[in-house]
């Protein structure tokens, strides 16, 4: 990052208080990146370890919610709909602590996980009621891009939360695309996704064919990164697919849940997708081949292994 830039991040929000919920795989190297910007940040995670490392990087780590109480503004990676409709809402059928009941009027809710819409929208219509702002806030890029800052923010919702927002966004982004007052950013993710997972597969049919025709993989790489399929992703997983080593950057079982989202958000839309439903069911024979935690371009390991 520009030493000039960070400093001006820096200057905009040294002092001002957030949350933060998850502090994962991407979630940590964001919450860093707050501290490193001089935002007072609270952040929960249940992992007691992790909390130790971050109350040594400077913030106040806990693990329940009640701490987010007083803050204006509280940001969330979570795994799944059932986690964001809990931290949203509560418990189906208790009383528990949730944002819902505990965040001010006025105050701003921004999630940042790859949720169906429709677990968004549930949450959206919740916070409505109690007038607290809600920004839709899924992510582009990798767990790299994330510790550098320049992952892309794809984001949907009211000017209210966009706007109280977009300072501390710019702090652990490059880039921050506003689509629209409802669950479009969530749609958008799905569409990037459905790509992403589509280039994994295409590539493993495409080597082995070539591997069959007495081309290196290495070769097959260089000219596929030259010619006019070339993407920043198959850039980026070079090294993985000639090298053969596929420790997870985003796993196979990962995929498999978004490509389920995808399906799911299709169905719900009445929208066809008949080229998706064949490619989860790729990653589900890759996953029953044993490499569930592998990363997904392990598909081309194991369509060679056919």
């Amino acid at each position: 990052m520009d030493r000039k830039v960070d400093a001006a991040r820096k200057n905009v929000l040294s002092g001002r208080r957030a949350g933060w919920i998850g502090a994962g795989k991407m979630g940590a190297p964001m919450a860093l990146n707050l501290l490193s910007a001089g935002v007072d940040l609270v952040v929960t995670e249940p992992r007691e370890d992790q909390r130790a490392w971050l109350s040594d990087q400077g913030a106040t780590a806990v693990d329940t919610l009640a701490h987010h109480a007083e803050s204006p503004i509280v940001f969330a990676t979570l795994p799944n709909d059932d986690a964001l409709l809990e931290v949203a809402l509560g418990r189906q059928g208790s009383e528990g602590v949730s944002l819902s009941e505990m965040l001010r009027p006025g105050a701003v809710f921004v999630e940042m996980s790859t949720v169906s819409p429709q677990a968004s929208e549930t949450v959206a219509k919740a916070l409505a009621a109690k007038a607290i702002h809600y920004l839709r806030a899924p992510l582009s890029g990798s767990t790299a891009m994330a510790e550098q800052a320049s992952l892309t923010i794809l984001a949907s919702g009211d000017e209210t939360a966009w706007d109280a927002a977009l300072p501390f966004l710019k702090a652990v982004s490059a880039k921050q695309l506003l689509l629209g007052l409802g669950e479009e950013a969530r749609y958008m993710k799905l569409v990037l996704n459905t790509l992403v997972g589509a280039s994994s597969a295409i590539l493993a049919e495409a080597l082995n064919l070539g591997e069959h025709g007495g081309l290196s993989r290495s070769d097959m790489m260089k000219v596929i990164c030259e010619s006019a399929v070339a993407s920043p992703l198959f850039k980026y997983k070079v090294d993985a697919v000639v090298s053969d080593d596929y420790s997870s950057a985003f796993s196979v079982a990962q995929m498999m849940k978004d490509f389920t989202l995808i399906s799911d958000a299709a169905r719900h839309k009445e929208v066809p997708l008949l080229v998706n439903g064949l490619i989860l069911e790729l990653y589900r024979a890759a996953a029953n081949a044993g490499l569930s935690e592998e990363d997904f371009f392990s598909l081309v390991k194991w369509h060679r292994n056919l």
